[in-house]
């Protein structure tokens, strides 16, 4: 079967009457009728624009527009092939007629001119940063313009520069536009992996002064969006660095105060913002990790009791995992250890409540945080906290039947040893009357 094509009709100015635009049929999306911009496959085999098919499937559809065959996969894949072909037939095309030509049309300087004023020492960025951002965020402009600016345009690295200025040189509101660019770039679905990494090889050159900048924007953003933001590139940064980059930036006793801010109250009713706490618990989780140095600032700036409370609010498994690791990197120290015992009662048993909540990692961290109080520094208040918690002990019994480390599985086991063996505490949790064997 041959696809025929079809041809355009449109008002044209006088010295253009008569042209026509022929548009192979298979360049047209199936369900808007346009040609496409950023075209994509589902399992069907069928292509569609991203837009159109991501409002299809959003509007809680599980069928192929087309086929309306069921879907037993969502996924989106690229199909690079019929998007080199559009971007070729339009370029071609726009060399003959205005109309082809108007299709990826950006009102103002084009997005390299922008790139240059951002470059330009001596003037504001901040208009040509507002405009860039426009540029990236814009779904009709092709996806591959925006990574031929991101790549071969070096907008990346040039915005990144940016927040390696020093602080008397750019305003919190420049940093702030230089933000919303880098955290598009990294956030679209569009921008090639290769062309993301540009933005963490930008900020790794000074990760010191980028981490300050990125701490004056979570200070003093114009709005939680922006907070949450910088931190989404702390953490894409610290996923992308180098051990060296990632103890710079664990070094910003200014940037980890924001992201302990970040994860606690957004407003004055005291309302925990669920984007926000996730990434600044990712930024946390990881920095906790990185150096001991790291972990004792963190303590020291309230990084326990910003957990916990973030630990009794989310109900989502990798959020937990992450309060988790953060604590037992914690405990490590001993005012990390005081902080987390300040309040036994409620903190031992908000562990031992997630520990099953949290996926293998954050189980096995959880055992580790109870091991440290209760077993390795004995302290009292842990103890009796953990030993009095309800179905305490059914948990870690349940741990150590899931298949857990060999580490975890004896701190797990010397745990068990806090719980004194009766009838009540063996049988909390079960409904069976199944004979329970303690292990010692």
């Amino acid at each position: 079967m041959v696809r025929k094509e079809t041809t355009t009709s449109m008002r044209l100015p006088p010295q253009h009457q008569g042209l026509e635009v022929k548009i192979p049929s298979f360049f047209r999306c199936p369900i808007s009728l346009d040609v496409m911009r950023s075209p994509v496959s589902l399992c069907t085999g069928v292509t569609y624009d991203r837009a159109s098919i991501q409002r299809w499937l959003d509007s809680g559809n599980t069928t192929c527009p087309a086929t309306m065959l069921p879907l037993p996969s969502t996924d989106l894949v690229p199909n690079l092939t019929l998007r080199s072909l559009i971007a070729h037939w339009s370029n071609s095309a726009s060399s003959c007629s205005p109309v082809a030509g108007s299709a990826t049309f950006f009102a103002g300087p084009s997005p390299a001119a922008l790139v240059r004023k951002v470059a330009s020492s001596g003037a504001d960025p901040s208009p040509a940063l507002r405009e860039l951002a426009a540029y990236l965020s814009d779904d009709d402009v092709d996806e591959f313009e925006k990574n031929a600016l991101v790549g071969a345009g070096s907008a990346a690295e040039t915005v990144a520069s940016v927040l390696r200025r020093k602080g008397e040189q750019i305003s919190v509101e420049g940093m702030e536009a230089a933000v919303r660019v880098l955290a598009a770039i990294v956030s679209l679905d569009g921008i090639e992996e290769a062309n993301k990494k540009r933005v963490a090889t930008g900020l790794a050159v000074d990760a010191a002064t980028s981490a300050a900048s990125l701490a004056r924007v979570l200070r003093g953003g114009s709005g939680l969006e922006a907070r949450i933001d910088a931190a989404r590139l702390v953490e894409f940064l610290l996923a992308n660095a180098v051990a060296e980059t990632k103890a710079a930036v664990a070094q910003s006793s200014e940037l980890v105060a924001e992201l302990i801010r970040l994860v606690g109250p957004v407003d004055e009713k005291g309302s925990l913002d669920k984007k926000a706490m996730d990434t600044g618990l990712s930024c946390l989780a990881t920095i906790a990790g990185s150096r001991r140095a790291a972990r004792d600032e963190m303590v020291r700036l309230g990084a326990v009791p910003a957990a916990v409370r973030a630990l009794h609010a989310t109900t989502e498994p990798s959020s937990s995992a992450k309060v988790l690791r953060i604590l037992e990197s914690a405990v490590g120290c001993a005012e990390g250890r005081a902080a987390l015992c300040k309040d036994a009662e409620v903190t031992v048993t908000a562990v031992l409540d997630k520990m099953m909540k949290s996926g293998r990692d954050g189980a096995e961290a959880a055992v580790a945080v109870l091991w440290a109080v209760c077993h390795k520094y004995k302290d009292r208040r842990a103890s009796d906290a953990a030993a009095a918690s309800e179905g305490g002990l059914t948990r870690l019994l349940l741990l150590l039947q899931s298949g857990c480390s060999p580490a975890a599985r004896q701190m797990a086991l010397e745990l068990l040893k806090i719980y004194r063996v009766n009838a009540k505490s063996c049988l909390a949790g079960y409904d069976s009357k199944t004979t329970h064997i303690m292990p010692f």
